[in-house]
């Protein structure tokens, strides 16, 4: 069976949910916005909310899509930074129970968290502190720093990368230039757009020269193209052997040099819309690395993407996961 890496700032995600938007003008965080803060304004934010319910998980965009593939039982790996402490240990055993192969850096930073405040809409509103995870650096995948003797990327068939990462240019060049020379395929999620629009000439070079699979919301397709779904998918596709962009309730469009497949949803009660997008690429890269056709690896990435929306945060009941397993397999 083909194995997948990863790689992506390694976060702990920890989703509150309220009952009115209140707290959310009291902490002076707007409604469905993802603010990056600092260790001191991430701590004040949990004193603030310390009387509240609170769910721990492995996090960030690249780990979520390895912990689903792991739950699918994909072989998988993940790159990143985490701290030496107890938080850091909720990422490590978290991916580990999963079945990820954890490739991390341990920093004597602090683990990075995303506070995720879950409103009775469903509306999600982030307070990141990115701490440690951001101290992932080219020079970590050398080979025997990760992985005593040898380079991480040996023995992984497809390497998945966040765009988070992008604004760290050299992390990137290094990462996709090392997939390559080890015979891997090279897939990336944009993640934000925001970070497409101040990174669009370097993602147009490394896209072209290097991604095989490109993952993309509307947003950041328009950001990346100026066009619209059904254009900036045919736009995209020019330039990577496939090209994927999630039109949300609308489902997805599929673009390879031969076809254009489009996507549906499956019909769920939506709770909390966390790690959809990430799910989505889990199912999609499951069915690519098991040789099935585009609208097929699309269909997958909607089981999964459908299934996540019905839980609180990123992760989903192990009964779910064997309800979703018995439903591939037939």
């Amino acid at each position: 069976m083909k194995k997948i890496l990863g790689m992506g700032n390694a976060l702990v995600d920890i989703m509150i949910t309220l009952e009115s938007d209140t707290i959310l003008q009291m902490l002076d965080l707007p409604k469905g916005s993802m603010q990056l803060v600092d260790e001191v304004r991430s701590n004040a934010v949990l004193e603030a909310l310390k009387s509240y319910d609170k769910r721990q998980s492995a996090g960030g965009s690249a780990a979520n899509t390895l912990h689903g593939l792991a739950m699918l039982g994909m072989p998988s790996g993940y790159i990143g930074v985490v701290g030496e402490d107890a938080l850091g240990g909720v990422f490590v055993r978290d991916m580990i129970r999963a079945g990820v192969e954890p490739h991390l850096v341990h920093s004597t930073t602090e683990t990075g968290r995303a506070i995720a405040l879950v409103t009775p809409d469903s509306e999600r509103t982030f307070a990141t502190f990115l701490g440690a995870a951001i101290e992932l650096t080219a020079a970590h995948l050398e080979p025997g720093v990760l992985r005593s003797g040898d380079s991480v990327f040996d023995g992984y068939s497809l390497f998945h990368v966040e765009g988070y990462l992008v604004q760290n240019h050299e992390l990137i060049r290094k990462a996709v230039e090392m997939a390559k020379f080890h015979g891997l395929k090279v897939s990336l999620d944009l993640a934000s757009y925001n970070v497409v629009e101040d990174n669009r000439e370097f993602l147009q070079e490394i896209i072209t020269r290097y991604v095989d699979i490109l993952f993309a919301n509307e947003e950041e397709a328009r950001a990346m193209t100026g066009m619209g779904p059904a254009d900036a998918t045919r736009e995209l596709g020019k330039f990577t052997e496939i090209a994927v962009v999630k039109t949300g309730s609308n489902g997805s469009l599929v673009r390879t040099v031969t076809e254009c497949c489009e996507i549906g949803i499956i019909p769920v009660k939506p709770v909390d819309t966390t790690g959809a997008g990430d799910l989505y690429a889990a199912g999609f890269l499951f069915g690519h690395s098991m040789g099935l056709p585009m609208q097929r690896c699309g269909e997958l990435g909607a089981l999964l993407a459908g299934n996540v929306i019905e839980f609180i945060g990123s992760k989903m009941s192990n009964d779910r996961w064997q309800q979703i397993k018995n439903q591939i397999e037939r």
